[in-house]
């Protein structure tokens, strides 16, 4: 589980710099210079996947994180929760900085899929701080 973490850690910190090029890149050559979600996209993908993982595999060496009930699945709803968060980000970002006009029904939805993203981001983390939580007080 530890080399699960540090590759997830890994891919994550390459992710985010690919991302934080392509923001910075992308805005340049389309000249825009106004505030984009597409800057929030690097930060998320350092903190919530690259730190967090780093975090995980520090307390999975310590606490067994791994022998908790339902931790693999908890694990893969963060992932999905981080992914489906980004994507949400990243389509915001393109039609912000590209300029699209947008219908109430698609602004919306993009917002409900970022939201959609985040509420599974939340929970998971919420759920993953109580288990650290449990583990950490049933270890001597």
């Amino acid at each position: 589980m530890i080399k699960r973490y540090a590759n997830l850690s890994i891919f994550y910190a390459i992710l985010a710099l690919a991302f934080g090029v392509f923001y910075r890149e992308f805005t340049k050559a389309m000249q825009f210079t106004e505030g984009t979600t597409l800057s929030v996209i690097h930060p998320h993908l350092l903190m919530l996947g690259t730190i967090m993982f780093l975090l995980l595999m520090v307390l999975e060496k310590n606490f067994a994180m791994a022998e908790t009930k339902n931790w693999q699945t908890l694990i893969v709803f963060y992932n999905v929760g981080l992914s489906i968060t980004v994507l949400g980000l990243l389509v915001r970002g393109l039609t912000q900085v590209l300029g699209s006009e947008l219908s109430g029904a698609l602004d919306a939805s993009i917002s409900g899929v970022s939201g959609l993203g985040h509420t599974i981001l939340g929970v998971s983390l919420v759920i993953i701080l109580f288990q650290i939580k449990k583990q950490a007080v049933q270890k001597p």
